[in-house]
């Protein structure tokens, strides 16, 4: 690692940190150097690293425990989905962009759907059950939610947890979309929502694409 120079010394302490996590293949559960041997190879006072190393806590990055010292955490998906779902420069997204990335992301994880729901028959009948639940919904609060829950459980159901993460932070900006849904369209959606398990259950990968595709790019109606 190189010696920092100001400004910034705690961002770029952060980014040193990372490279020396990456760079010597460390795990979960490894020790770091200690905070003196860290501060000193870096170039920066002890404070300095400790807002550095505070920051990365908050994500998981790295943990701080007495008697131990810093170890290498898990990431915590749940937390960076939120912290940036609040960041100014994610806010103004482009619609357009913003679709296509729902669209890559969905319909990339179901052949993963296919062959899961083919080994476990709760998948398909909890993805059914919402389904069931949407024909009931008599609001656009309870609309709206049924539909995270869906599209959420898709993503879950293909058993790459870190895509669940990537696609809650895509439903925070698409709450605008799910709003314009006028009542006479809520409809379109469940029926949409049947047809798409209906598919993946039979594991028609073709259909499940096409008809997951319609879905999402009809929001593009509403921009």
């Amino acid at each position: 690692m190189q010696t920092l120079r100001r400004p910034k010394v705690r961002d770029q302490a952060t980014e040193q940190i990372k490279h020396f996590i990456v760079e010597h293949k460390l795990v979960p559960g490894d020790r770091l150097p200690t905070e003196t041997q860290l501060a000193e190879t870096l170039g920066i006072s002890r404070l300095s690293l400790r807002e550095a190393t505070k920051a990365l806590e908050f994500l998981g990055i790295v943990e701080s425990k007495t008697g131990v010292g810093l170890t290498v955490g898990r990431i915590d998906m749940g937390r960076v989905t939120e912290h940036l779902g609040f960041h100014a420069g994610l806010l103004d997204v482009d619609p357009q962009q913003l679709i296509d990335s729902r669209v890559i992301l969905e319909i990339g994880v179901l052949p993963h759907v296919i062959r899961r729901m083919k080994a476990d028959a709760t998948i398909e009948a909890g993805l059914r059950e919402i389904v069931r639940q949407f024909e009931s919904a008599r609001d656009l609060k309870t609309f709206i939610a049924l539909d995270i829950q869906f599209h959420r459980s898709l993503l879950e159901a293909s058993g790459l947890q870190p895509l669940v993460a990537f696609g809650d932070l895509l439903h925070l900006f698409f709450q605008r979309f799910r709003e314009s849904v006028k009542r006479a369209g809520w409809k379109t959606g469940v029926e949409s929502h049947r047809r798409l398990v209906r598919h993946l259950s039979a594991g028609n990968l073709n259909k499940a694409t096409s008809e997951l595709r319609r879905h999402i790019e009809s929001h593009k109606e509403r921009i």
